[in-house]
């Protein structure tokens, strides 16, 4: 997958500096072995390596330019500009023209470096949906930044140390929500962001930031059309000229992309699909609809218990964080799958239940979004008070469900999305040491959950909803998870559906188009209904989750992994001991798949603990 590293402000000889940069790439050149590009200047070096078609630098006078990523200008073809020059130095050109403003030029999947030593000054820049990260970490006149905190760590002024509160958002999130990192003082930018480092400081601002027209009135004809030609376009530029195939669960979005991938090559596509056996879990029947469908060339792997004992070790090292998505252990089977059989780069549907409204909690949200429709009388005078004098209290069933309905509508977004967190349910103080606790702050995650909601112009609870789930659901959760997935299995990936495209015809699209009351991804299902099998247009999202809390309870050798790393996670006086015995003897039995995920998470830190030799 490649990535970049690099600093500036830092006096060294050139030899010195080829041998810390070389020592940097290190982590990025494990899972790619492509070559890997040097430059240098007088107090600054850049890195960048990945595939050849998305590599982009240039270097002069000062000036250092590196870009990775599937990029296009808006207007600039690479090889139709008259001088030929290559896209780095053309964009080099447009921001030193312009400045800040030629970010929003920039189309496509990047992450971005430019290097000015004549005004020491160095900018960062990530894509709209901060598709692949970005981290950084300023030490007075010193800038060192790469796409893996494993490469920042490696240069001498890093320094690291790891921060307690992350660990506490990563407990909640299960993952490490950005800006923040693993490591004190080091930051990764938002998805839209770039940053200036001039006089030894740091700022940020949006090139780009979600926006939605609310009262678009096309009609739906025409945006189904436009659609159809989104998505071939989008698809066709993902393909480039690799040999692609695609990740096939059954749902809406990957059988979408596999139907439309044959359409744009004039061959069948090649997919991949996994299943469990594990009542409840396996979905293969659906991919394999999907698959007889399009008349795809389908390919299929059943992952084990012994397969997750032996991936867990390198899930952990390809992360260069604590994460805590147990499906990216089906996703690495299956691209591993995709490589052995010479695909070259797969494509993911990820995002397409973001973009157009297809999440469970999105219809859920909605039947509580009619409990602000009552009487404020009515609610604030009565069924509040009401559920607050019978809570804890034997009710009959219909009593009970109106209880709990209400309590959660009560509660105002985007916290009540919240209100199923294992943290909430269980107490922080249950879970967590008061030693830990003392040293971070329990209500960051709420104000970090605020400031995503809250940052689009949309009137609408799903705009408002989808916005927040580019940032928390996409940019910190599914892509990484696929990306380093994809990166283990040394396979490139792409998501054709958050091209620069879709996204912004998302947004174009009227509320009620996303999701119709209870009806999930009412416009999407609704224009290819023609298309897709209607079995996959009815069926509920499921994707690749992992079914870890049943085989946890079933396979010795999983069993012991997860105690071992949970005992040897008290140590670190993070998660009470008895919070960690109660989980693994009673919890486990009364819910497998819902206290599971907490095991997995509290097992992946200790993981990424032992690999990295680090304490807290």
């Amino acid at each position: 997958m490649g990535g970049i590293c690099g600093w500036t402000g830092c006096n060294m000889a050139v030899a010195e500096s080829r041998r810390l940069l070389e020592e940097m790439t290190k982590p990025i050149k494990q899972f790619d072995s492509r070559p890997v590009q040097l430059f240098f200047g007088k107090k600054s070096a850049l890195a960048v390596n990945g595939h050849p078609d998305s590599v982009h630098i240039y270097q002069s006078q000062g000036l250092i330019i590196g870009i990775l990523g599937h990029i296009r200008l808006r207007n600039h073809q690479p090889g139709q500009h008259p001088e030929a020059r290559n896209i780095a130095q053309f964009f080099l050109e447009s921001w030193l023209a312009i400045g800040e403003k030629a970010f929003a030029d920039l189309t496509g999947e990047f992450t971005l470096c430019i290097i000015d030593e004549n005004k020491n000054q160095c900018m960062l820049a990530v894509d709209r949906l901060g598709t692949r990260s970005l981290a950084c970490q300023a030490s007075g006149e010193q800038l060192i930044f790469s796409t893996s905190l494993d490469a920042i760590i490696r240069h001498p002024q890093a320094k690291p140390q790891i921060d307690a509160q992350s660990l506490f958002n990563y407990v909640y999130f299960h993952m490490i929500p950005s800006p923040g990192t693993i490591y004190k003082n080091q930051y990764r930018l938002l998805p839209g962001q770039y940053l200036a480092f001039r006089n030894n400081g740091i700022t940020t601002d949006y090139y780009w930031k979600p926006s939605f027209d609310e009262s678009n009135t096309r009609s739906f004809e025409d945006l189904k059309a436009e659609l159809h030609t989104r998505l071939r376009s989008s698809i066709r530029d993902a393909v480039g000229n690799e040999t692609a195939g695609a990740f096939l669960s059954g749902g809406t979005d990957s059988s979408t992309i596999a139907g439309v991938l044959g359409e744009v090559t004039g061959k069948p596509a090649v997919t991949y699909s996994i299943g469990f056996d594990a009542k409840g879990y396996d979905e293969m029947e659906y991919a394999r609809i999907a698959a007889r469908h399009f008349s795809t060339q389908h390919h299929e792997y059943y992952v084990t218990p012994d397969d997750v004992v032996t991936a867990v070790p390198e899930i952990a090292a390809v992360f260069d964080q604590p994460f805590g998505n147990a499906s990216a252990i089906p996703a690495f089977f299956c691209a591993r799958m995709a490589k052995a059989d010479g695909i070259t780069r797969i494509l993911g549907g990820d995002g397409g239940d973001e973009l157009f409204g297809g999440n469970e909690r999105y219809a859920k949200q909605y039947l509580f979004s009619l409990y602000s429709h009552l009487p404020s009388f009515l609610r604030e005078k009565i069924l509040e008070p009401w559920t607050k004098s019978v809570s804890g209290k034997q009710l009959a069933l219909p009593f009970r469900k109106v209880c709990r309905f209400v309590e959660q509508a009560a509660i105002p977004m985007p916290a009540r999305m919240n209100t199923y967190n294992l943290l909430i349910r269980h107490g922080i103080t249950s879970i967590f040491t008061a030693d830990f606790l003392a040293t971070v702050d329990t209500t960051l995650p709420d104000t970090l959950s605020d400031h995503a909601y809250h940052q689009t112009n949309a009137k609408s609870l799903i705009n408002k909803m989808l916005a927040y789930d580019w940032k928390f659901t996409l940019a910190d959760n599914d892509l990484p998870k696929v990306v380093n997935a994809c990166e283990l299995a040394q396979i490139d990936v792409a998501f054709p559906l958050i091209s620069d495209e879709l996204l912004f015809f998302s947004t174009q699209l009227k509320p009620d188009y996303k999701v119709k009351k209870t009806r999930l991804r009412y416009f999407f299902k609704e224009a290819l209904k023609d298309f897709l099998p209607k079995a996959i247009i009815a069926k509920q999202k499921h994707g690749f989750g992992l079914p870890f809390g049943v085989w946890l309870q079933e396979h010795p050798q999983l069993k012991a992994l997860a105690a071992d790393s949970l005992t040897d996670l008290k140590s670190r006086n993070m998660i009470r001991s008895d919070f960690i015995d109660t989980l693994l003897e009673q919890h486990l039995q009364e819910h497998a798949g819902y206290h599971g995920a907490m095991i997995w998470i509290l097992m992946m830190l200790e993981q990424w603990h032992k690999l990295r030799k680090l304490q807290l």
